[in-house]
């Protein structure tokens, strides 16, 4: 791409992605990101979007958006974009901040530069290569009968519940992973784990790895600080639910659709 060509620039301030004040949500499209006067620590091309490069910018803790922008939490956005600026922004919010956290070597304590034509940072003193680093979590949908399992979290909107998920720990498989989140988050047992899909999650580096399960025993307990409520719900009962964006919401409608409904009245609204 020639430098000047009109460009895509997510750039992050922290947590917080420039866009601008009115809806729709939309990034800036500029030749280059110091046409709108940011103050640049580090970027790099990520893709292209609807026609147009995208890139990830990382700018100073001090900066000032430019005139009608502002800077958003990307979370806060979640249920106002669509499915492939999400994945854009995700990505950038990951990359910039894995280059925040990597400006000196985890082994001897040196600064870091980019390599050259490789997404990594090598450290001037030793040489050790930094990549950016993914946590793969499972998220998991219990099924028990015509039922599925949904819970609320501390952390969720009022009123919303989605499938369970958690992170996988070292030294256990991703399957080993969903039957202990099941027991540890809710307190039953489940078999016949199987591969849904996955989905990019930058809260904060996550790739979410997508699983069906059967329930096969146990009382529903909550585990106290994770799970605030947890039931059991049909397809035609369903309580309001992550947006369309997420692989939770797509794991639930794929339920519903299997039973010839669907699920739009339930999600949470924007």
């Amino acid at each position: 791409m020639a430098e000047r060509e009109a460009a895509l620039w997510f750039a992050f301030r922290g947590d917080r992605l420039l866009v601008f004040e009115e809806a729709p949500v939309r990034v800036p499209l500029a030749g280059a990101p110091d046409e709108l006067g940011l103050d640049i620590l580090f970027r790099w091309e990520i893709g292209d979007l609807g026609g147009h490069a995208c890139w990830a910018v990382e700018v100073g803790a001090d900066t000032q958006p430019p005139e009608g922008m502002v800077f958003e939490d990307l979370r806060g956005l979640f249920y106002r974009v669509d499915e492939d600026f999400f994945r854009m922004a995700g990505g950038a919010k990951q990359i910039v901040g894995w280059h925040a956290t990597h400006r000196f070597c985890g082994r001897c304590g040196g600064e870091t530069e980019p390599a050259p034509g490789e997404l990594a940072m090598r450290c001037t003193r030793c040489g050790m290569m930094h990549y950016p680093r993914l946590s793969p979590a499972a998220i998991v949908l219990v099924r028990k009968g015509d039922k599925i399992l949904l819970a609320h979290s501390p952390g969720f909107p009022q009123g919303l519940y989605s499938v369970l998920a958690g992170f996988v720990e070292p030294g256990e498989s991703i399957e080993e992973a969903v039957v202990r989140e099941v027991r540890e988050e809710v307190g039953i047992e489940v078999t016949n784990v199987r591969y849904f899909g996955s989905q990019p999650w930058p809260f904060p580096n996550s790739l979410m790895i997508g699983f069906t399960t059967d329930y096969t025993g146990g009382d529903l307990t909550p585990e106290p600080g994770e799970i605030e409520d947890a039931g059991w719900y049909t397809a035609d009962d369903l309580p309001q639910l992550p947006p369309k964006i997420s692989i939770a919401r797509a794991m639930i409608d794929d339920f519903v659709s299997r039973r010839g409904l669907d699920s739009e009245d339930p999600e949470t609204p924007a």
